[in-house]
């Protein structure tokens, strides 16, 4: 069908067709399934590739960057707690540091990218973290660890941030929150994944003079290594810059085009007058408070599901129930996550602040009865599996934060890292207080936190969306 061009569209040809890129997409019953199903061939062929190259490797980079990230918990709950003798708060100090790792690296990571090509850069930070997994599997003590973790931290700190930026380059409103919530399931797969991979490597205990939580170690890296490598091949830049060999002329300009009608800015300049106005704002910090609280309310911080199994004593949980069990809640994290996006996208027509809402309420209830304790065991398995309903929030947060930003390239990049960097810089102290390894399995401290981070960010979102709604700012 043939699409009619208002003076807020932008044309492009494409092998001899005119295609339409509309300022506002049609909508028919097909794109609640899959948005390109209601766009021109050529445009849809372009998301088809793009789709394929960019999401692919960011969904298995970010898979592998979480299966990097939490393997010292499945490690350390298969074996690596009694062989290295790191029975006091040693679990909370290497946490900590691959937090300040983490924290440190961001910012830098995110404003390098809107100067140099992201092509090079991911995948190089992926190669070194890739190489001290490795490393991980010959520490032979905590302060090893220790150092292991604080430069595994500084080397991932580029990807989620990094990826969430160049979706942003490259995707539109209809588009961005499924492919962020897609690209964030992956990493709760790497979680999943972690857990059977540590259980199922328990069984290689002693195989080649390794012990089985350092085979964990050794095949994390084994699988990391070549997707960092195919990284330099299939990131595509951003559009102003992108020349990526999958991708014709024509398309990189249809990509130009789709930007320039979401109103979305090229790379511009940093000055000093510009970073002051970004972090003055009052936009940069609601949307950096509502990511910091929402980041620091869930369970997740620790594997306090995996201890829970672990300090049971009747039932008796072998090591691989130990590590399988807790997926059922990254099951429920995957799931929730699609729900959360697609409805954003489709049902609530682009809208963020509702689905942020829902799952606040739902941890909420959770969290409560988590803090009560004195309930059944089945209780508490509930609590636990359904805390992974809010885990997706951060695709959605991060979406929001990009559109409100759209109109400035460098606000983007620096108000997507600030709000990672600054919910894990408050994770980092946060959880030496209320999630302590010795009070492991009840956390009362952490558990009764957490309601009042959730009440936070729901209160703050629905603020954000008053306020952009008073100055006639579409959400």
């Amino acid at each position: 069908m043939a699409v009619s061009a208002t003076s807020k569209d932008e044309k492009v040809s494409i092998s001899g067709h005119e295609v339409v890129v509309q300022k506002e997409p049609r909508r028919r019953w097909v794109s609640y399934l899959w948005d390109s199903f209601d766009k021109s061939p050529e445009e849809r062929w372009f998301l088809f590739k793009l789709d394929a190259a960019l999401m692919t490797f960011a969904s298995l980079g970010f898979f592998l960057k979480y299966l990097d990230q939490i393997n010292i918990f499945s490690a350390f709950v298969s074996g690596m707690k009694e062989d290295l003798s790191l029975y006091g708060n040693q679990l909370n100090y290497m946490t900590s540091l691959w937090t300040v790792g983490y924290i440190i690296g961001q910012l830098p990571s995110n404003l390098i990218l809107t100067r140099v090509r992201p092509r090079y850069w991911i995948p190089t930070m992926e190669v070194i973290w890739s190489v001290l997994t490795f490393l991980l599997s010959r520490a032979t003590s905590a302060k090893h660890l220790y150092v292991l973790r604080f430069f595994i931290g500084l080397a991932e700190s580029s990807f989620y941030p990094g990826i969430t930026y160049i979706l942003g380059s490259w995707y539109r409103k209809d588009e961005l929150a499924k492919r962020s919530g897609i690209f964030f399931c992956s990493g709760i797969l790497g979680a999943s994944v972690s857990g059977y991979l540590a259980g199922g490597l328990y069984s290689l205990n002693g195989k080649g003079g390794y012990r089985g939580w350092q085979w964990l170690f050794i095949i994390d890296g084994c699988i990391s290594l070549p997707i960092a490598l195919a990284g330099y091949f299939f990131i595509p830049d951003v559009p102003e810059i992108a020349k990526p060999f999958y991708l014709t002329e024509a398309e990189v300009l249809l990509a130009q085009k789709r930007m320039k009608v979401e109103g979305r800015e090229t790379r511009k300049p940093y000055t000093v007058a510009k970073i002051k106005r970004i972090v003055t704002s009052l936009r940069f910090w609601l949307i950096v408070f509502l990511y910091v609280c929402y980041s620091n309310s869930s369970i997740g911080v620790v594997p306090v599901f995996a201890l829970f199994l672990k300090a049971s004593k009747n039932p008796k949980y072998t090591v691989k129930q130990i590590n399988n069990y807790p997926t059922i809640t990254n099951a429920v994290a995957l799931v929730t996550t699609l729900i959360w996006t697609w409805s954003s996208d489709t049902v609530f027509k682009g809208r963020r602040w509702p689905v942020i809402i829902i799952a606040g309420f739902i941890n909420i209830f959770a969290a409560v009865i988590l803090a009560v304790w004195k309930v059944s065991d089945r209780l508490k398995w509930m609590s636990f599996i359904l805390a992974g309903s809010s885990a997706g929030l951060s695709a959605i947060i991060l979406t929001w934060a990009q559109e409100l930003t759209a109109g400035d390239n460098e606000e983007r990049a620096i108000v997507v890292a600030s709000a990672n960097l600054l919910g894990a810089a408050v994770q980092a102290w946060l959880s030496l207080i209320i999630w302590q390894q010795v009070d492991a399995p009840r956390y009362h401290k952490g558990f009764v936190t957490l309601p009042f981070l959730t009440a936070a960010f729901m209160i703050t979102a629905l603020v954000l969306r008053q306020f952009y709604q008073n100055r006639n700012v579409k959400q």
